[in-house]
């Protein structure tokens, strides 16, 4: 119908983020593929750190820095670019459990509460879910190796993180959030209109996802903004009221 979402939109799903979080499920959801990608991850770092920081010492741009007998700085750039790709692969692997496992039941605890009022119109197909979810992490990675060389330029190393998981944050969770309740006509009406303001959400999650210890809770947190942001955009696309949650502020 044309509505535009503006960045309000986005701040009442955070708002809404916030709020869901008084509850032990919602809770339960949001530690349970942090727990694991940490768990995995750890254990693979341990084995595959140097080796890692090897394969980076023997290309480029290292290879490079040690001819120019700055050997200390490629050393540094290694580690850090390895510290950066094992997070980024805890980071992939628990936002593969969130769209994939989590997103489901947070779709389905979330429709029987705040939005009872927003009929589930489109398809349940958790092979899309799950096939939408992988292509958008092949994607991530291959930007991320693209980029890598990039990365020791000043500066680029704080900002193409940050927008390759922006843009992977909606690739993989704007879909999934709207896909059970919305129709094919409805998101593509929906999409042109939630794109900006879904990468806006999509990029103040990357910034959570590089606070320590938070980092890994983002995936699941970032799967839960996307429901609020999704359904309450459908609610008023089809003209719906907007529905005030417990503990909201109008």
């Amino acid at each position: 119908n044309g509505k535009e979402f503006s960045m309000g939109d986005v701040v009442l799903a955070l708002m809404r983020t916030m709020a869901s979080l008084r509850s032990g499920r919602i809770w339960a959801y949001v530690l349970a593929p942090a727990l694991v990608s940490l768990v995995l991850w750890i254990a693979l770092a341990f084995r595959g750190l140097g080796l890692l920081v090897e394969w980076l010492l023997s290309h480029q741009p290292m290879t490079l820095l040690i001819g120019w007998g700055v050997a200390w700085l490629a050393t540094l750039l290694a580690y850090m670019g390895a510290w950066m790709a094992i997070f980024a692969c805890a980071y992939l692997t628990a936002s593969l459990l969130a769209a994939i496992i989590i997103m489901p039941l947070l779709l389905k605890h979330l429709a029987a509460s705040d939005y009872r009022d927003v009929a589930p119109m489109g398809k349940d197909s958790f092979v899309a879910a799950a096939v939408n979810s992988v292509v958008a992490s092949i994607l991530f990675v291959i930007g991320w190796l693209l980029t890598l060389p990039l990365w020791i330029i000043p500066g680029l190393s704080l900002v193409l993180p940050l927008l390759l998981m922006a843009w992977y944050n909606r690739r993989t969770f704007a879909y999934d959030a709207l896909s059970m309740h919305a129709t094919e006509a409805e998101w593509m009406a929906l999409r042109p209109t939630t794109k900006r303001p879904m990468f806006m959400l999509g990029l103040t999650m990357a910034l959570l996802a590089h606070v320590p210890v938070l980092g890994l809770l983002v995936p699941a947190l970032a799967a839960l903004s996307f429901v609020h942001y999704g359904l309450e955009a459908l609610r008023r696309s089809r003209g719906g009221a907007v529905v005030t949650i417990e503990g909201e502020r109008t």
